[in-house]
């Protein structure tokens, strides 16, 4: 495929925009090259500026559960529109919107709308310090909650040792009440509780990682995470920016049957517009302003072309739950179809998958955590994502990243991406 236009749209964006992109994974500096700039999008399909096609497996990072541009989404945007954009004032829809959601969702009873994932992960773990009244925090190594300060931090040189910032304007003093975990291992997270009582806030993950590739919880864990919480008064966030109405009706909590306390959503609750939650039970959610101590506002929070968005697909999700079904048996044929690929072609690899989230490790060694997922070949990664590119087929540029289906994608589709691993996979040997 040809880039041209690509290539020089992102030379003028260099001029003006910090690196030439406003999301710095955008600029294909883990994989090399120059990003192609996308000019439409429908279905399953994105459409660059020098007119190439390509069976997107990106979905804007996971709300285009039901394919881009889908017409009751687009309806509904452009006639709420045309009522206006931004009133910064109660509107119906925001009721209608959550009580939409707190159906659909185990365990919530109220939700506060934001206007983004990393808002929301920063509000729930606000509010969880102000239920508790305490500062600590623990995050998994390779979770990714937004970029707010309490979580850009890597891990320091032990289970007990405080985290230290990995993004220059991060203060130490708010590094030091984030403690850091290794994923799917439970017996580190007793060591920093007990290295650490009376302290904690709150424990916050992706109850299926997707910011270090798919990466599912070990049989217990989640369990193990909920019970940990119970015994030492810590409250259980989950980060369900990715999960969310996406793995089920009911997100993770429902799929895999476990109640955290706390419940973040990024964009799917907005059908992909800018928007983000978090919810609770009436008992957290009532420390919130107005009527309680947490404060938290904006003015775009609820914005009605999100509500719009939002209801109407998640309006579509719950009328229709055998998407998920019919996702995630998609997403099996996927999986299969490069399995029997690469291992075929004899080279080197692990593939995770849950729902419809999956991702592919050149790596031998089961990933089931960021350390393991760091092991695979960016090398070859890097060859894969360019080479399935000039195939025509988009996937995350960077190897820490998972794969999201949706629903628009047809089994040709599938056939046409299992070909295209089968072409790229004869030029990496």
């Amino acid at each position: 495929m040809r880039y041209k236009r690509s290539s020089k749209l992102f030379d003028e964006a260099k001029k003006y925009i910090p690196g030439g992109v406003n999301s710095p994974v955008r600029a294909f500096s883990a994989v090399g090259g120059d990003p192609i700039f996308i000019k439409k999008a429908e279905g399953a399909y994105l459409y660059d500026e020098d007119d190439n096609k390509l069976i997107d497996y990106i979905n804007s990072w996971g709300p285009m559960i039901l394919g881009h541009a889908h017409p009751k989404v687009t309806e509904a945007v452009i006639e709420k529109t045309k009522l206006g954009t931004s009133f910064g004032t109660p509107t119906e829809i925001e009721t209608k919107i959550a009580q939409l959601a707190v159906k659909m969702v185990p365990n919530i009873d109220k939700i506060r709308m934001v206007n983004s994932g990393t808002e929301a992960c920063m509000s729930a773990v606000r509010l969880a310090r102000g239920v508790t009244g305490k500062d600590k925090i623990i995050k998994f190594a390779g979770c990714y909650h937004g970029h707010s300060d309490s979580f850009l931090i890597q891990a320091g040189s032990g289970a007990v040792t405080f985290g230290t910032p990995n993004s220059p304007g991060v203060t130490k003093g708010t590094a030091q009440d984030t403690l850091l975990a290794d994923f799917n291992n439970l017996e580190n997270v007793k060591d920093l509780i007990e290295a650490n009582k009376g302290e904690i806030a709150c424990i916050i993950l992706e109850p299926v990682a997707g910011n270090m590739g798919c990466i599912p919880p070990k049989e217990g864990f989640l369990e193990g995470l909920r019970k940990l919480c119970d015994d030492n008064g810590i409250l259980l966030v989950f980060d369900e920016v990715m999960t969310g109405f996406r793995l089920s009706q009911g997100g993770a909590q429902e799929l895999l049957n476990i109640n955290a306390d706390i419940v973040a959503f990024g964009k799917v609750i907005g059908g992909g517009l800018p928007v983000g939650a978090f919810a609770a039970r009436n008992e957290i959610m009532d420390y919130l302003a107005p009527i309680g101590p947490v404060y938290q506002a904006g003015t775009l929070s609820g914005n009605p072309l999100a509500m719009a968005a939002g209801l109407a697909m998640l309006t579509e999700l719950n009328e229709k739950p055998e998407i998920f079904e019919s996702l995630a048996k998609k997403c099996e044929y996927l999986h299969k179809g490069i399995e029997n690929v690469l291992k075929n072609a004899e080279i080197p690899h692990t593939i995770n998958r849950k729902g419809s989230m999956i991702s592919v490790h050149f790596a031998e060694e089961a990933v089931v955590d960021f350390k393991t997922a760091a092991v695979g070949n960016n090398e070859t990664f890097n060859r894969f994502f360019h080479g399935m590119m000039d195939e025509g087929v988009y996937i995350a540029p960077s190897a820490f990243e998972t794969w999201f289906l949706t629903e628009a994608l047809s089994y040709e589709d599938l056939d046409f991406t299992i070909q295209a691993v089968e072409n790229v996979a004869k030029r990496l040997k």
